[in-house]
């Protein structure tokens, strides 16, 4: 089966400065593809030119088969768009907009599901929402078409956490319908949630694309094991073990860096000393392991 999406060596300047340098990738039927990075490094221009928004200097983009800019009109009809940033006329009620985007489209989502969904008012004015109510009504829109393609970027900016997590399960379920997701975002657990494969872009080139759990797998990260012991010891006892590589501390807490071998000599050693671990956290490479080993960086904000 042919890829929804297909990017080809993708570039786009603005004046001396080169957004996108060479990018490609593919998105398959289905999948929640993600696009991460940091801010500016390049992946809301990737996007905009996907969506027919902006013009590539060079390269080839082909959605549903269509190309974006000669089949501008088709495409839209197929392909759900949620923009960075965007705007309605203030006094404009959120059910008059989701009613009148719904009208767009030849079979449109049952929009008032969609506000339920969201946690939306429909009487509401759009010049007295919130930040994040704004960004739950932009999701809307882009998903009131019953598009086959959906592109969200910067999906949950400006969402509480509890809020986050209500939009992260309707995004599952749209999903589970047979749409495909373009997700743009710099939020690792967004992206180590959501995404069936993803894209790290940095200074505009794609520097692998993988599954998350791939992507952590390349980040040659130790485990950390953090814990609280029961009364004070000397943390000599761990920094001796061949398998610990660093013994730190974070106020009342140890924190003990090495192989796959240290978590059990660490525990070995506590237990012959009669020293109980409380709070024991292990943390295995993730996401922000992998960014700043492939990157350089400290993280994707």
């Amino acid at each position: 089966m042919p890829p929804v999406i297909e990017v080809t060596h993708l570039h786009k300047r603005y004046d001396d400065k080169v957004a996108v340098d060479d990018v490609s990738f593919t998105v398959d039927k289905g999948e929640i593809f993600g696009i991460l990075g940091r801010n500016g490094a390049g992946k809301t221009t990737t996007v905009e030119c996907v969506e027919g928004l902006r013009a590539p200097d060079r390269g080839t983009i082909s959605v549903l088969g269509l190309d974006p800019l000669a089949d501008r009109a088709e495409l839209t009809r197929r392909l759900g768009v949620q923009l960075q940033a965007g705007m309605l006329p203030g006094r404009l009620r959120v059910g008059e907009a989701l009613e009148l985007y719904s009208s767009f489209y030849p079979r449109p989502a049952d929009w008032r599901g969609l506000l339920h969904d969201l946690g939306l008012s429909e009487k509401a004015r759009y010049a007295d929402l919130s930040g994040g109510q704004k960004q739950r009504l932009s999701i809307a829109l882009a998903l009131v078409g019953s598009p086959d393609v959906a592109i969200l970027d910067e999906l949950t900016t400006g969402l509480d956490p509890q809020a986050r997590r209500d939009t992260w399960e309707l995004i599952e379920g749209v999903r589970a319908r047979g749409v495909t997701i373009v997700l743009v975002t710099h939020f690792m657990e967004e992206a180590e949630r959501l995404c069936d494969r993803i894209a790290l872009i940095d200074r505009g080139r794609v520097v692998v694309v993988d599954t998350p759990a791939g992507l952590a797998e390349r980040a040659q990260a130790e485990q950390r094991i953090r814990f609280r012991p029961s009364r004070e010891f000397d943390t000599g006892l761990l920094a001796d073990l061949p398998e610990v590589s660093g013994v730190g501390g974070r106020g009342e807490f140890v924190v003990v860096t090495g192989g796959d071998g240290a978590l059990n000599a660490v525990m070995a050693v506590l237990a012959r000393h009669q020293i109980v671990a409380e709070r024991l956290r292990v943390e295995q490479a993730g996401l922000e392991d992998a960014f700043v080993e492939l990157t350089g960086r400290k993280d994707a904000e």
